[in-house]
């Protein structure tokens, strides 16, 4: 049984930079690639990921919009493992100028030299639909409820 609320998960989540996106190509291949989040977690169950239009990620959640993204925290100074999360998802391409800045954050440029004005920008947004973590000896799933 879970102790941790979604809440209390997003938090933790927020403070994780880098993430791996698993994809599905239609075929049974499964690609990983890392992701920053850019600590642009939604309390609604929403994580936003800038990328370029012609990447292999963006054509395989077109055809396939499943998605996981697995998440781990750092081990302690005391030792203990980290945290360990894994979200389960539909991803959805976003090319929506308004979408781009409203998610858009300083730092970005080193992979969109022209901001939002990046001719081939998109947004990737995965509403999840389940979160599993692993805490030492605790673990348990998250439902996301929608609060829209």
């Amino acid at each position: 049984m879970s102790t941790m609320t979604f809440e209390e998960l997003a938090s933790k989540i927020k403070k994780i930079d880098f993430c791996m996106l698993s994809s599905n190509d239609g075929a049974g291949k499964i690609s990983s690639r890392p992701m920053s989040n850019n600590r642009d977690v939604d309390y609604d169950g929403d994580f936003w990921f800038f990328s370029h239009a012609g990447t292999r990620k963006v054509a395989e959640i077109s055809n396939v919009e499943d998605v996981l993204l697995t998440f781990t925290e750092a081990p302690s100074l005391f030792g203990t493992p980290g945290m360990f999360i894994t979200v389960q998802g539909k991803a959805t391409i976003i090319q929506d100028r308004a979408a781009f800045e409203e998610h858009w954050i300083s730092g970005l440029e080193r992979w969109f030299p022209q901001g939002v004005l990046t001719s081939d920008l998109v947004v990737i947004r995965i509403v999840s639909s389940s979160l599993h973590y692993w805490d030492g000896e605790e673990n348990g799933e998250v439902a996301v409820s929608r609060h829209m």
